[in-house]
């Protein structure tokens, strides 16, 4: 397991981490089972904003013992004081759910509580006027709370939030359907998506990733928006390539899912490669460096995605990727033009223009 840590926080958290959406379908020993399982794989960070309320005392068992290894994401505003997930803004339908939530999963604190699913600019008023954002800050004084977050799937309704809370994690649902217009939670065009990401980066905000298969409708081809398939490990590939991405929240419900999901690791850099976007939507996404670096290897050494994805950070106002940047071993300066990367993107990015431009750019940053 690879781990990275968010810059507000200080954490060190899982690249991959676990959804929650079914796994109580696995019956509770089952259950138990998968989660120990991911434990022992390295997995720390759970969110549980699952689908029904029989998953608590599952975590509660699994991790008791473990607690202070691990970290939750716990929703306020998912509501299971009736057993199935529901959605309220009831100050205290939400009191009642959070308690028993906490009790079930035989903890007194909560690592990252979750201002939950803001989709539109009346939510969060609702959210705000009814005292939950401020119940949210009241458990944070008292150390209940330890870290606040947000989830979304709109990429407006993010900035506002994020320019009026101090927010820690977002979640937000990435995948190369959504972030090309495919899917139901397709909220955003390309850029505006981008600048999500870039903006978190720049800020510290981590991201954890839900949706990274789209609820498994891109691993196969007749569900897939694209009519291809993508395996799980390119989409993960994809979702941990982004700025801000800390952590990726697939779901799994046997321990072979688990299995599969901590493979990620063994896997080569071809079986990776997740290039075969840029046959989805080509007009939409050529010209545009997506970090997939199916360029490599660059005959001069350079880690050609990265160095696009520090410059576009730097473009964002991030400063701290230019630091970065000045510490690669190689760097735009040392492109010699050969027109290796341009021969083989996939998105048709111009690398070895490129590459002068940032040169220039980072001469005088």
């Amino acid at each position: 397991m690879k781990y990275r840590i968010n810059r507000k926080t200080n954490d060190r958290i899982s690249e991959i981490g676990l959804g929650s959406a079914y796994i109580f379908e696995a019956g509770f020993k089952e259950a138990v089972k998968i989660l120990k399982k991911a434990y022992e794989g390295g997995i720390n960070y759970y969110d549980l904003a699952t689908g029904h309320g029989d998953s608590f005392p599952i975590y509660g068992e699994a991790f008791h013992e473990v607690r202070e290894n691990i970290f939750y994401q716990i929703h306020f505003g998912a509501d299971y004081t009736k057993g199935e997930y529901g959605w309220t803004l009831d100050l205290e339908t939400i009191k009642k759910s959070v308690e028993k939530m906490l009790q079930e999963l035989r903890t007194d604190y909560i690592d990252y509580g979750f201002i939950h699913c803001q989709d539109e600019f009346t939510d969060w008023e609702n959210y705000k006027k009814n005292g939950i954002y401020d119940y949210i800050l009241e458990l944070k004084e008292k150390g209940i709370v330890r870290h606040i977050g947000l989830s979304s799937h709109t990429p407006k309704v993010i900035n506002r939030i994020l320019d009026e809370a101090d927010i820690d994690m977002l979640m937000f649902s990435i995948n190369p359907g959504y972030d090309y217009g495919k899917g139901e939670y397709a909220y955003g065009e390309v850029e505006e998506r981008e600048k999500i990401y870039r903006r978190c980066e720049k800020e510290g905000i981590g991201i954890s990733v839900m949706k990274p298969f789209s609820g498994g409708q891109l691993l196969d081809e007749k569900t897939s928006f694209f009519k291809k398939a993508l395996s799980i490990h390119q989409c993960l590939k994809y979702v941990l390539d982004k700025p801000g991405v800390l952590t990726a929240l697939p779901g799994a419900k046997s321990v072979a899912e688990v299995e599969e999901l901590l493979s990620y690791y063994d896997k080569s850099d071809e079986e990776l490669n997740y290039s075969i976007i840029s046959t989805f939507e080509p007009i939409r996404v050529n010209g545009r460096c997506v970090y997939c670096n199916h360029c490599k290897p660059c005959p001069a050494g350079i880690d050609i995605g990265l160095v696009n994805k520090y410059y576009d950070l730097a473009l964002a106002g991030d400063q701290l990727s230019i630091e970065h940047y000045k510490t690669l071993e190689k760097n735009a300066s040392d492109c010699i033009e050969c027109g290796h990367c341009d021969s083989r993107c996939p998105f048709s990015v111009k690398q070895s223009e490129r590459m002068k431009e940032i040169k220039e750019y980072m001469k005088n940053h």
